[in-house]
């Protein structure tokens, strides 16, 4: 941990000069105010001592302790005792001030000018960071932390660190897994979902993003047509354009993708076949059967993401990957919705050859993902952890979702629902000319985070009222009073309890 009075810390921050026309005092307060404005100290991070700041400038200790002691006057720095001087965390609460520019550089650069790519035109994400602080947290992708398996996952970190496993894993793998790892994917999750490969047909990535974009810039380019579900997951669509990609929305209903709607010409088909993105309706046995059976007369390549699908389902169904006789079917999974969302860990599984490949690109781009965390989870899923979490958040799911239903029909009776036996969220579509967006504002005035559905939409013509409740990170007791509250948003009167 970095000390007070490390040097090269400091080194940048102080710049004394006796030409400035200003008091030595005056300069010393001027630079740890710039520093502390700019996000430069820490409020964890102590000041150096009087003593050694004056050492360091070449000026008397007295002239040091009159500037600190002005600061902590005007509210800047606190002192503690024995430990020295800090920040006050209260400016730091504050917004930050605009980025500095250097005198040599008035106009700086026009990065966006520059830019071959354009990341920050696509779609924003919707995530709210300070979720976990709303009374009725309805949103998508976050955990419980009353559910996290605390101690287990200290257990699994703890045996990580044990002297053997260091030599294990601390070591450059270069291109290479965690091969104890890759077993316990192939042994524990693939059968799951009804699939079986070898070692050389699985590959770990930061999480489902990260091997969508992997497969994306080893595959496609301008020129190239992927069809996309429409409503469908945004992020993927984002990713594909990035590439050079041209996305194809190809419309969705109750059993799903409607697969006869997919051009002849599109060379990839992405789906989220086990749960719909974001309706969580199932592709039937009878449109997976066509869609594979077209993909193969096409020359397509069909990119499945499992979305959803780790949960146990009251109806589960085996992924397209495994009644793929083919291998046009690159499947993507993660366990972003079973163990953490920050963990970002999910693989790919695919012919051996597009394997081979996919470790040559990800070793340009980040040799591979961090191999103590790789040893971690290798560990949590031969203990048993993962299947009993699994189980465990299964059935508080199951709960969550009737409580919700319940709820929604009960307060929101003109908001209809897609008809969803599994997964972490619930689709509803409201009344023609509601506008979600809104709607999303109002109830977040209320503690109430919803998310609103026009950002699955493609098109220049985008419905507004669709919103998706996600329910992995709310509890049960606050699904009913969360939905009341949404009502009152909507502008319904509550009915009598």
């Amino acid at each position: 941990m970095s000390s007070r009075n490390d040097a090269a810390i400091w080194s940048g921050l102080f710049t004394i000069s006796a030409e400035s026309g200003q008091t030595l005092q005056a300069q010393i307060r001027q630079a740890i105010v710039a520093a502390i404005l700019d996000r430069q100290i820490a409020a964890s991070m102590p000041l150096p001592s009087c003593r050694i700041l004056a050492e360091k400038l070449g000026v008397a200790r007295g002239t040091v302790v009159l500037a600190f002691q002005q600061l902590v006057d005007q509210g800047f720095l606190i002192a503690r005792e024995r430990r020295g001087h800090f920040v006050n965390p209260e400016v730091l609460a504050m917004p930050a001030r605009g980025p500095h520019k250097h005198a040599d550089n008035q106009d700086g650069v026009d990065w966006k000018a520059r830019r071959k790519v354009m990341p920050s035109d696509l779609p924003k994400p919707s995530k709210q960071s300070n979720w976990i602080k709303s009374s009725y947290p309805f949103v998508y992708g976050q955990f419980d932390p009353a559910l996290f398996p605390t101690a287990e996952w200290r257990e699994c970190n703890r045996m990580a660190l044990a002297v053997l496993e260091i030599r294990n894993w601390a070591a450059d793998m270069v291109d290479q897994d965690d091969p104890a790892l890759i077993e316990q994917i192939q042994a524990r999750l693939l059968p799951r979902r009804g699939i079986f490969a070898n070692p050389d047909e699985i590959i770990i990535t930061l999480g489902a993003q990260n091997a969508l974009y992997m497969l994306a810039t080893l595959l496609m380019s301008k020129g190239t047509r992927v069809a996309m579900e429409n409503p469908g997951y945004p992020d993927a669509r984002s990713v594909f354009r990035l590439a050079g990609a041209e996305t194809v929305p190809v419309p969705v209903d109750k059993d799903g993708l409607k697969v006869g709607q997919i051009p002849a010409d599109c060379g990839f088909v992405f789906t989220t076949p086990s749960h719909h993105c974001p309706t969580m309706v199932s592709l039937s046995p009878e449109r997976r059967a066509q869609l594979l059976a077209d993909a193969t007369r096409n020359n397509q390549i069909i990119i499945e993401d499992g979305y959803d699908s780790q949960l146990v389902d009251e109806a589960p169904q085996q992924a397209l990957k495994s009644i793929d006789r083919s291998g046009r079917v690159v499947y993507v999974g993660s366990m972003s919705k079973t163990l953490a969302p920050g963990l970002r860990l999910g693989y790919i599984v695919a012919s051996a050859d597009l394997i081979a490949e996919l470790r040559a690109l990800r070793r340009f781009m980040l040799r591979h993902p961090p191999a103590n965390n790789q040893r971690a989870v290798a560990l949590f899923l031969s203990l048993g952890h993962h299947e009993a979490l699994v189980r465990k958040l299964s059935g508080a799911f199951s709960e969550r979702r009737k409580r919700l239903i319940q709820a929604v029909s009960a307060f929101l009776p003109e908001w209809k629902s897609s008809p969803a036996t599994g997964g972490t969220s619930l689709w509803l579509e409201g009344p023609a000319g509601v506008n979600a967006s809104a709607l999303a504002e109002m109830a977040a005035a209320r503690s109430v985070l919803i998310e609103s559905g026009d950002r699955f939409f493609d098109g220049p013509s985008r419905p507004t009222n669709f919103l998706r409740l996600g329910f992995s990170s709310i509890s049960l007791q606050h699904i009913e009073p969360g939905i009341r509250e949404l009502a009152t948003a909507a502008g319904r009167r509550p009915a009598a309890a």
